[in-house]
């Protein structure tokens, strides 16, 4: 497990959730990428309604035309590692808008390898 404290990188990408690659959300490809490039970790945020430099306004409201709605890929890690991964990105991304922030992690703990369950009362357990 990679072991994260202090200064960090916040890797956002910005796309469409119609954005392919491949024949495969690039969102996803972009996720699987990372994880393969052993960056600490990635997550996938579908936004409700944005609009980027197209300038079309993107909802999910009921009787909008438009679906392909925003979605925000958000990586975090060392500084190190996030710029070693931009070439990647600079292949995949040809449309829409990636960010750097710096940041401070101050607590990045994983879960234990083994089965586990909720009791019902939000408790893990065994």
């Amino acid at each position: 497990m990679t072991r994260l404290t202090g200064r960090a990188l916040r890797l956002t990408v910005y796309v469409g959730e119609h954005d392919t690659w491949h024949h495969k959300p690039l969102y996803s490809e972009i996720v699987h990428r990372a994880h393969a490039a052993g960056l600490a970790g990635a997550s996938v945020f579908h936004g409700v309604e944005g609009f980027g430099a197209s300038s079309v306004v993107h909802t999910s409201r009921l009787l909008s035309l438009s679906e392909d709605l925003p979605v925000a890929v958000v990586v975090v890690d060392t500084e190190e590692r996030v710029r070693a991964f931009l070439p990647q990105l600079d292949e995949l991304v040809t449309e829409g808008l990636v960010t750097l922030d710096e940041c401070e992690v101050i607590r990045y703990v994983g879960r234990e390898a083994g089965p586990r369950r909720t009791d019902g009362k939000g408790e893990n357990s065994l």
